[in-house]
């Protein structure tokens, strides 16, 4: 790397603006590999009235790319027809409020996908694993699967 103090007039103005453009396009900004994400779908806590409603697994892959997030999974072995598929924003382990609708088969397996465009709130908060998608089923209004989005290492 050359030393700011080494260059001259046009040189070190040239050098600052590269830095500035390539500081301000940040982990998914143009020019980047899009970030991918994994989530593994299991019930969400139940008690032991809710064993006869909950059940069932299932993966989802989602991708981030610029502010677009795209997510495609499937799931298996609901005890009813699911009915919604949401994304919510919340720490690992904690419910938290819904920011966005996905697409979801409305059976007992099924796939679950969608793109939602996010705010950068909704970027940063899926960047550190704390954004989940929930599904809901007939017999499980409030949720039935649920699992968090996060980061995948890419490996070379």
């Amino acid at each position: 790397m050359v030393s700011s103090s080494r260059l001259k007039g046009r040189d070190a103005g040239v050098a600052i603006g590269v830095f500035v453009l390539v500081a301000s396009w940040g982990p998914n900004g143009a020019g980047q590999t899009p970030t991918r994400f994994a989530a593994r779908l299991s019930t969400v806590p139940i008690t032991v009235a809710m064993q006869e409603a909950v059940a069932g697994r299932g993966s989802a892959d989602a991708t981030l790319s610029g502010s677009n997030l795209t997510v495609e999974g499937r799931f298996e072995g609901l005890r009813s027809p699911a009915t919604v598929a949401r994304l919510h924003l919340a720490p690992r382990a904690v419910r938290g409020p819904s920011v966005a609708d996905l697409t979801v088969s409305k059976s007992t397996s099924g796939t679950v996908s969608g793109t939602v465009e996010l705010d950068d709130r909704q970027v940063q908060a899926l960047e550190k694993g704390s954004i989940y998608i929930q599904i809901h089923s007939e017999k499980a209004p409030e949720g039935n699967l649920w699992g968090w989005l996060l980061p995948v290492e890419v490996t070379r």
